[in-house]
């Protein structure tokens, strides 16, 4: 599984609006500046946030956007489905049920099958606040006098 500039963005996104959380509803100016990303590819990943219900939107003045529930609500692979569809090492994974003509005796699957639980079970255990709790304890453990 390859994760695309969409997905990236996309949780870059979120974790911006989870970290500025404070501050109320926040641009999409404001985001694309902190995050070195364009507004027009900004503009499309919202589209995709907005229909799973992941964020909540105001339009007008002091509109913008915030997340819909709290940090630790929202998993990395929560986020990468909504960007990126299923997530599976191998394409003959992605229809349910299995529609390769190989897979009632396919010597391989099981591996595939083993590698996908484990690689949804990682990105299922990351939460947004992990993320930034995270980036919270390296930032003190770099601070020097």
């Amino acid at each position: 599984m390859k994760v695309s500039t969409r997905g990236r963005y996309a949780l870059r996104m979120l974790l911006d609006l989870a970290e500025h959380k404070s501050e109320g509803r926040i641009t999409l100016n404001d985001i694309a500046q902190r995050q070195g990303i364009s507004r027009k590819y900004l503009e499309q990943i919202i589209l995709l946030l907005n229909k799973s219900g992941m964020l909540r939107t105001t339009r007008g003045y002091q509109g913008g956007y915030a997340l819909a529930k709290e940090p630790d609500q929202y998993t990395v692979g929560q986020i990468l489905r909504v960007t990126e569809g299923k997530l599976c090492p191998v394409a003959c994974m992605k229809d349910e049920p299995n529609q390769c003509e190989r897979n009632r005796f396919c010597k391989t699957l099981p591996v595939w099958q083993g590698l996908g639980n484990v690689m949804n079970a990682y990105l299922d255990g990351i939460t947004l606040q992990t993320i930034l709790d995270d980036n919270k304890t390296r930032d003190a453990d770099e601070y020097t006098i």
